[in-house]
């Protein structure tokens, strides 16, 4: 039975005409409704978990704002191919709006750092140019003696210098106030970048590191290879041995990858139980070699649900690679990566393929 989207002529979803007399408000209402009917029907049919990136990119391409996501949608019913979590956690990639937050998010907080070290920088230059004045007007005090006349000059000089102490105090809570701001948002920044629960970095901190190094390798011509790597079967491990072993089943691979990855790969959680990797300056054969390496150790391991002492079997995975560096175009190597990876899976799981 073919999939469908919801952009087919014969779909049931298709906004209905409305006669000619109908207001435009009225007009306006049953076309948000049709929408949010279509995009209901969509999430159901497909299996989708009711979440804000699935809304927002189902949103999209139903609406025909996007209309690129409307386009791969349409290609992947075509094909007869499944619409599934991970082919949309894919689609999301087209999405440049996403890419948009994040540097603008970046951007701010860039700026409030600045900011932030600006304000320490003035608080301790006044605070140094506070204390000198201070010590001056100090010291011309313990100089003066003279006639009563002066009295009233001196108290109110004290007066001042008492002040200025009390500015002071002010300056220095200020700026330890503002050192420990600005220590909360680095780590705040970084631990945006990390995923909860394995401790890898997230999809947002390898998006970001896939821009710069591509960037970096094709400056010094050098290749520059990624991989997707999704647990086999893994629904089958939550729905016989629970989520809270699932979780445990891919911080052990999360484990697994990081060690055996070595230096010159970037290792992170792109989501779900799928991983993501970065090979620098090497091409898609060595990378897809390398991943071999590891697909078959991690195949090899016999991993125990310690809460009830069964096994969970062999926990494999499959994975999809290709070359960053081949296309001017970063969203090309992701999309081949990922057409491997479903490869991969299509024939039978536990392997690795270009694309």
């Amino acid at each position: 039975m073919p999939f469908t989207t919801g952009f087919s002529r014969s779909s049931s979803t298709r906004p209905k005409a409305m006669p000619p007399s109908a207001p435009a408000k009225g007009r306006a209402e049953e076309a948000r409704r049709v929408l949010l009917q279509s995009i209901c029907d969509f999430v159901i049919r497909h299996d989708l978990a009711v979440t804000a990136p699935n809304l927002a990119t189902v949103c999209g391409a139903l609406s025909g704002s996007h209309p690129e996501l409307a386009r791969a949608l349409v290609q992947r019913e075509a094909a007869g191919e499944p619409i599934d979590q991970r082919w949309l956690d894919t689609l999301a990639r087209l999405d440049p709006d996403g890419h948009s937050r994040i540097a603008a998010l970046e951007t701010l907080s860039d700026k409030l750092e600045y900011a932030l070290m600006r304000f320490a920088q003035t608080a301790r230059a006044a605070q140094t140019e506070t204390s000198d004045h201070r010590g001056a007007i100090g010291m011309q005090l313990e100089a003066l003696a003279g006639p009563p006349e002066l009295a009233q000059v001196l108290d109110l000089s004290r007066a001042m210098l008492a002040r200025i102490e009390q500015v002071e105090g002010a300056m220095a809570k200020s700026e330890a106030e503002t050192a420990a701001l600005r220590e909360s948002l680095a780590k705040a920044r970084a631990e945006a970048d990390v995923d909860d629960l394995t401790r890898l970095p997230n999809r947002r901190a390898f998006e970001r590191r896939l821009v710069s190094a591509a960037m970096e390798a094709r400056a010094k011509g050098e290749p520059l290879s990624l991989a997707f790597c999704d647990v086999d079967h893994f629904k089958q491990v939550n729905d016989r041995h629970g989520h809270a072993a699932g979780d445990r089943v891919l911080c052990a691979l999360a484990a697994s990858l990081t060690e055996m990855a070595r230096d010159d790969c970037f290792v992170a959680r792109h989501g779900g139980e799928e991983f993501v990797l970065l090979f620098y300056g090497i091409g898609k054969e060595r990378a897809k070699a390398r991943l071999d390496t590891i697909r078959r150790a991690q195949g090899a391991k016999m991993l125990m649900n310690r809460d009830t002492g069964q096994p969970f079997g062999r926990i494999t995975f499959s994975g999809g690679v290709a070359e960053v560096t081949e296309d001017p175009d970063i969203r090309s190597a992701l999309a081949r990566a990922d057409a491997a990876l479903y490869c991969a899976k299509q024939q039978g799981r536990n392997q690795v393929a270009l694309g």
